[in-house]
C-alpha cells in the first residue's frame, strides 16, 4: 500500500524554512502520498515556500507565546493525530529542536523513534531507514513494524533540496492544548552568534583548520583563505576543544555535517569523527605534512607539506588575482 500521508516537522529561521526542512520535504515527495508540514508558529508566512517544495498542507500552532517549542509542538501534533488525521510517517531534522519534539511525541504516542538516519525507503508496507554506525563505515538498515505514525529523524545534508514548483500550501490551525506544568518553562532570551559570509553548513566552499596549525593565532590564515574564496571557515574538534574557535565552527560527527563543492582540510589528520562530517564533499583538498595522515585516504588532491608554508603562498596568489 505504501504511505498515504507524510508529515515533515518544518523549522524556520528569519521567516523562512531552514535548508534541512527543504531537504526533508524533497525526500518526502519521493515516498508517495500527500506531504504536509507541521510548523511551530505562524504558518501563513512560510506557506508559499513550503508549498514550493511539495507541502500541500501546513499545520501551524500559531504564536507559541515564548513556550518551549518541543513541549508545545509535540502536544499540538498529538491533538491532530488523535483527531483522526494521523500520518503514516513523520520526518524530523536531526537538530536540537527536532530531537526535542520527536522525543516528547514518542512518549505521547508510545512509538519508537529511529534517529541519526541518512536515507529512507518504502517497499509496499515496509518502511526502512538507513543509519551510519562505527563512524560512518557501516550502514545499517532498520525497518519499522506495525502501523504508523512512524517517527524518524535525519542528519542534515542527507538529501538534496530541490524545488517542486508547487503552489502555496493550505494553512490549517493546530492550536497548542493546555500544557499544565510542562508548559511552564518559557524562552527568555536567545543568543545568536554574529557571523559574516555564508553559513558553514550551507557554504559552497569550506576551509577547515586543525591541530596542525600549531596555535590559535594561526587560525587567522583559515579565516583569510575562506574569505578570499567566498567560503566559510571550519575546524576540527581538537581545536574547538582547545578553545581556539567556537563550537559553531566544528565539522564532524558531533559538529556540523557539510557537503560543499570544495572542502580544504589544513593541518587536519583525519580522525574518523571529523571525516564523517565532511567526506560527502564533492572535492576534498588535504594539506598535511604527514604523508600517512588518514585524511589523504579520502582526498581528491593531497598536498604533503607544512601548512605554515602552503597556506601563505595560496593566500598570496589569491590576493594577487583579486
Amino acid at each position: 500500500m505504501g504511505l498515504n500521508n507524510i508529515w515533515v516537522f518544518a523549522q524556520t529561521a528569519n521567516g523562512a524554512p531552514t535548508t534541512g526542512t527543504l531537504e526533508l520535504l524533497t525526500k518526502a515527495r519521493t515516498l508517495g502520498g500527500t506531504v504536509s508540514a507541521f510548523v511551530g508558529g505562524d504558518g501563513a508566512s512560510v506557506a508559499a515556500a513550503l508549498g514550493e517544495y511539495g507541502a500541500v498542507t501546513v499545520y501551524a500552532t500559531g504564536d507559541l507565546g515564548g513556550k518551549l517549542p518541543g513541549v508545545a509542538v509535540s502536544a499540538a501534533m498529538k491533538v491532530v493525530i488523535d483527531g483522526g488525521n494521523a500520518p503514516d510517517l513523520i520526518m524530523f531534522p536531526q537538530s536540537y529542536e527536532g530531537r526535542d519534539v520527536v522525543s516528547r511525541l514518542s512518549v505521547k504516542l508510545d512509538r519508537t523513534v529511529l534517529t541519526n538516519n541518512v536515507d529512507i525507503a518504502v517497499d509496499g508496507d515496509s518502511v526502512n531507514v538507513t543509519t551510519p554506525v562505527f563512524g560512518g563505515n557501516v550502514l545499517v538498515a532498520t525497518g519499522f513494524t506495525g502501523s504508523g505514525p512512524h517517527l524518524a529523524a535525519f542528519r542534515p545534508k542527507s538529501f538534496a533540496a530541490e524545488s517542486a514548483d508547487g503552489d502555496a500550501a493550505a494553512v490549517v490551525a493546530a492550536p497548542v492544548p493546555e500544557l499544565g506544568v510542562s508548559g511552564g518553562a518559557t524562552v527568555t532570551a536567545v543568543h545568536v552568534e554574529e557571523t559574516s559570509g555564508p553559513k558553514l553548513d550551507e557554504a559552497n566552499i569550506v576551509v577547515s583548520g586543525g591541530r596542525g596549525l600549531g596555535e590559535a593565532a594561526r587560525y587567522e590564515m583559515i579565516e583569510t583563505l575562506a574569505k578570499l574564496l567566498k567560503g566559510a571557515p571550519g575546524a576540527s574538534r581538537a581545536i574547538v576543544d582547545a578553545g581556539w574557535v567556537p563550537y559553531s565552527y566544528q565539522v564532524g560527527q558531533t559538529g556540523k555535517v557539510v557537503k560543499p563543492s570544495v572542502y580544504i582540510a589544513a593541518g587536519i589528520s583525519g580522525a574518523t569523527q571529523h571525516m564523517v562530517g565532511m567526506k560527502g564533499s564533492k572535492n576534498i583538498i588535504a594539506i598535511n605534512k604527514d604523508k600517512e595522515a588518514p585524511i589523504f585516504g579520502i582526498a581528491d588532491l593531497g598536498i604533503v607539506g607544512d601548512v605554515h608554508k602552503v597556506l601563505p603562498k595560496l593566500i598570496e596568489a589569491l590576493q594577487a588575482r583579486a
